[in-house]
């Protein structure tokens, strides 16, 4: 079946809804999170000194920001969609859930809202919500999850007069399968779980697993460029995608007709990664595949970080295909044996991995030819249980923020990729900037590190972070990220491998793609939205910079 544009048709399938996040953390009320027994006696033991616990604010305290809409506005915006002013669809939509976003919300009763949220159904009803808003000076933050962890989803205004939240969750849904050429088309607001639900009742997978999946959507997966946990077995989500058609300002785009094309630049790259800059994504056409008949676990120990890290580079060199691997380091290996209560078990640098296949056959093979490179690098078999148990709790780390935030700790993650060559190297920079910018402030924090996404040419890194709150604790944590950022760019990193950009990073993006390339992104800007009223200040570099 080809894939066309679905104005005016059914999806396929409608999947179930998922209940919204709450305004204040992560996940939604029914699934608090508590901190592990091993993680409140590590806690204790490893960051002692007063403790700077920072409660929730009950609801009931939350002062929204005036609506600055006029009763035109609305009358406008309800026409093209459904909007709502109502303070609970706005407190739902105050911006992502990044670590500085959940003090802010603690901190403050004062926050700053959408004046409302938009909820199309539709890329016709999207179209028509931006002729509106472009007509009315109205921003608009294109909003999916609201999982971003970079400032991507925050209710700025810009230089308009009032800003909107464009909800995308009334788009869920499968609109086309085409089984032969194995593509499926998604509506935007589609969230992780609900396009395996659709997809695995007809026997696929898009196999694409971020530690966001619960929340975060097909949209957003592309507007974000999105990389999960199995990206060495699918591929990142920009190397899933088929298809895009976009809503901007200044018109529609339908890109990607054919599977690879010469038909100059591919433009689908100006939008996977634009991050609502430049205009909203309304349909995803997806690579799909098969659901895995057998899948094989494998865990193995090194001597350190440094053999791991040799041992996963001759993996992937030599292309000895595994779905997920991950190597943490040895502090991460420490802190996450003490939480699941196993305090001598393990030491060095601990790697999961798994291995799907047709058959349990092959997929064991796969097992076997990755651990005799493993131990040609140090590395000790250490059966399946480790890589089962970061499996069975590979979501719930973003939740747990919230409950070491009650107990008084931080955590905060940041991530940047680079060479082989490079690795060590920007490890170590970015773990001193962090551990001493963060002891000058009074604090001494445990810096951790893993290698979730390989390339034959380098890997992603990323570093979580753990101290006790200090009385300033957004303070706290602003300046160990701007040391570590600045420490990515002078080492040589990426500013983002796939958290994105977002607000909190583009001031590093000019460093990183130069004065030129700052100027092509505000071309873009200008030809696809030229008064500007898309997520203004997310990724492009205001007039002045670079």
């Amino acid at each position: 079946m080809a894939t066309m544009p679905a104005e005016g048709r059914a999806p396929l399938a409608v999947p179930q809804t998922r209940p919204p996040m709450q305004w204040d953390a992560w996940g939604d009320a029914a699934h608090v999170r508590t901190l592990p027994a091993g993680a409140r006696v590590l806690a204790a033991t490893l960051l002692p000194g007063r403790v700077h616990s920072i409660p929730r604010l009950p609801r009931a305290q939350l002062q929204l920001t005036a609506a600055r809409l006029t009763a035109a506005d609305m009358a406008a915006l309800s026409a093209a969609a459904e909007t709502t002013a109502d303070d609970e669809a706005r407190a739902g939509h105050l911006g992502g859930k990044s670590t500085l976003d959940l003090l802010h919300r603690r901190g403050s009763a004062a926050q700053q809202a959408p004046d409302a949220v938009a909820r199309p159904g539709s890329h016709d009803e999207v179209a028509a919500l931006l002729r509106v808003c472009d007509d009315r000076g109205i921003a608009v933050i294109p909003f999916g999850g609201g999982t971003s962890v970079v400032g991507g989803v925050d209710p700025v205004i810009g230089a308009q007069r009032a800003v909107i939240a464009l909800d995308l969750a009334r788009t869920a849904g499968l609109y086309e399968l085409d089984e032969l050429s194995r593509l499926a088309t998604f509506g935007p607001g589609t969230t992780g779980p609900q396009a395996e639900e659709l997809l695995g009742a007809r026997g696929y997978t898009l196999g694409h697993f971020p530690q966001s999946f619960e929340y975060a959507t097909i949209g957003g997966f592309a507007a974000t460029r999105s990389s999960g946990q199995a990206s060495r077995g699918y591929g990142r989500f920009d190397e899933l995608v088929h298809r895009l058609r976009i809503a901007t300002p200044a018109g529609d785009l339908d890109l990607g007709r054919a599977p690879a094309s010469a038909a100059g630049p591919d433009l689908r790259q100006l939008f996977l990664g634009s991050e609502g800059a430049f205009g909203v994504i309304t349909e995803v056409t997806v690579r799909i595949r098969p659901t895995p008949a057998a899948t094989a676990y494998a865990a193995w120990t090194f001597p350190d970080f440094a053999a791991g890290a040799g041992a996963l580079r001759d993996l992937v060199q030599r292309d000895i295909r595994t779905t997920v691997i991950r190597l943490s380091d040895e502090p991460e290996t420490r802190v996450n044996a003490a939480i699941g209560g196993h305090l001598t078990r393990l030491r060095g640098a601990l790697a999961v991995a798994t291995f799907e296949a047709e058959t349990q056959a092959a997929a064991a093979a796969r097992r076997a030819e990755a651990t005799a490179v493993c131990a040609a690098h140090g590395g000790k078999d250490r059966g399946e249980e480790p890589a089962r148990s970061w499996e069975r709790g590979r979501f719930a780390s973003p939740a747990l923020r919230d409950a070491l935030l009650d107990a008084g700790i931080l955590a905060e993650t940041l991530e940047t990729a680079t060479t082989w060559t490079n690795l060590r190297p920007l490890k170590a920079a970015v773990t001193a900037a962090l551990t001493e910018t963060m002891a000058a402030q009074g604090t001494t924090p445990i810096v951790m590190c893993h290698i979730s996404h390989l390339y034959p040419a380098g890997a992603s890194l990323y570093f979580t972070v753990v101290a006790a709150l200090t009385a300033q604790p957004e303070q706290q944590w602003a300046r160990a990220k701007d040391a570590a950022s600045r420490a990515i760019g002078a080492a040589g990193g990426t500013i983002t491998h796939h958290h994105a950009v977002g607000r909190d990073h583009r001031p590093y993006l000019p460093d990183e793609i130069g004065p030129l390339g700052v100027e092509i992104l505000r071309a873009v800007k200008r030809t696809v939205d030229p008064h500007a009223i898309m997520n203004p200040g997310t990724l492009v570099p205001p007039a002045g910079t670079a």
